[in-house]
């Protein structure tokens, strides 16, 4: 029997301040809980809505009726599954590798894509500034595809990460930076992807020590690509090596 308190416990992590104040996230959707369950990331509680699932997802699951499932989900239709799980604790980045840094990415959906081509890539660590949007946000979430239960996201003030880690390349991505097909790229550094509107800010800039760029075979002139769309061109060059 699911309680007010655990509805009202749910329903509060649609906001990060509760997200972090209980320690806990939420996903919904069968095929993201079911591929979360099977990672290493610890449920509290799987809700199933009675009506349209009969799925047992273990020793945690709650069946609930349509109505509760509704006042939980932040969805406007709701899949029918939702899970609650316990946020990670923190590791130190590695550095044996690449690490994508991302300078005040704002749009959940570019931030979820980044998560997921980071998984796809084996980029085990993704930095991100404190004014970068919260990973376990929902909308970010759901456009992971579970690729969260693969990928260390880590949040800290990005100068003081690049200067402690001096001893690889910092590449940084910029409109009139040098192709990117022509740049050789080495077995771990650090690339740093820019926000939205303004690109990588300017004390961030000062650190980079590679300017790259993604050459514009068009005709017409575009204002950029996409952050997301950049991050998977640049990852491709990287891992083809």
């Amino acid at each position: 029997m699911v309680t007010k308190n655990q509805i009202k416990l749910v329903t509060s992590l649609q906001q990060k301040k509760y997200r972090n104040q209980h320690g806990l996230f939420i996903v919904e959707g069968l095929k993201t809980v079911r591929e979360i369950l099977n990672s290493e990331l610890k449920p509290y509680a799987i809700f199933v809505d009675q009506e349209r699932h009969k799925t047992d997802l273990g020793d945690l699951t709650f069946l609930v009726s349509p109505k509760v499932l509704a006042q939980m989900s932040g969805q406007s239709n709701p899949s029918g599954i939702l899970g609650v799980f316990h946020i990670p604790e923190s590791v130190q980045p590695s550095l044996d590798n690449w690490i994508i840094a991302l300078d005040a990415i704002r749009d959940p959906g570019n931030l979820g894509t980044i998560i997921r081509l980071c998984d796809w890539f084996n980029v085990k660590h993704l930095v991100c500034s404190k004014d970068t949007v919260d990973c376990y946000n929902p909308k970010v979430l759901q456009a992971t595809m579970g690729s969260i239960a693969r990928v260390n996201v880590h949040y800290m003030d990005l100068i003081d990460f690049i200067s402690k880690n001096d001893s690889v390349p910092v590449m940084g991505t910029f409109m009139d930076g040098s192709p990117l097909y022509k740049e050789s790229f080495p077995k771990r550094g650090i690339l740093i992807m820019g926000n939205e509107a303004n690109g990588i800010s300017n004390p961030i800039e000062e650190q980079v020590t590679h300017r790259i760029g993604i050459p514009q075979f068009g005709e017409h002139s575009t204002e950029s690509l996409n952050v997301a769309s950049a991050t998977a061109i640049l990852l491709s060059e990287i891992r083809r090596g």
